[in-house]
């Protein structure tokens, strides 16, 4: 079988479950940003080193992440009511759960926040800043799939926290590494 289908030369692609949408449809907006942001993921953790004790947890945290996103990804791929929705797993209340415990286990090791942090550091950290901002951009695509076409709110949640957590384990790779958080200096 090729990779290529052509099916898609004029502008549409298939939902999982049938069904085709304009490739520019909210819904393929939302899960190729979903998928974007876990090609971010797999930068980030290309470049953790495994042996420093700090960036071998945040390795371990993307790589479970960068799974569910896919889930995230087949989920959004496949509309409710769809003949094929009961072999796709949704992402629920327990995805979020998860997020805020591993928030809570990377903020742990972290300085307390003395200033607004600018982007940057580590090429991990600088790295963890740019998944946060596609992780943004996905949550506000969610967002606005969820007016039309109800997707739930734990996907827009779990995004929301994983927000929260690129920024938490991009301050803990600096401090991995003994870089100090880049504070905001406020023009005068």
């Amino acid at each position: 079988m090729k990779l290529y289908t052509k099916t898609g030369d004029d502008g549409t692609t298939g939902l999982y479950g049938g069904g085709r949408v304009m490739k520019n449809h909210p819904r393929i907006e939302a899960y190729g940003t979903v998928d974007e942001l876990n090609s971010w993921l797999g930068v980030c953790s290309a470049v953790c080193d495994k042996s420093n004790e700090g960036e071998s947890l945040i390795f371990g945290m993307l790589t479970q992440l960068q799974s569910r996103l896919f889930d995230l990804g087949a989920d959004l791929a496949t509309p409710s009511g769809s003949t094929t929705q009961e072999r796709v797993a949704r992402i629920g209340q327990r995805h979020v759960i998860e997020a805020e415990h591993f928030i809570d286990e990377i903020d742990g090791g972290n300085e307390p926040i003395r200033a607004f942090v600018l982007p940057g550091g580590t090429a991990l950290a600088a790295n963890l800043h740019v998944a946060r901002t596609v992780c943004r951009r996905a949550e506000r695509l969610l967002v606005a799939l969820n007016e039309d076409n109800s997707i739930g709110h734990a996907p827009i949640q779990f995004l929301n926290r994983l927000s929260d957590l690129f920024f938490a384990m991009a301050r803990r790779a600096n401090l991995a590494r003994g870089v100090a958080d880049l504070p905001w200096i406020k023009d005068a």
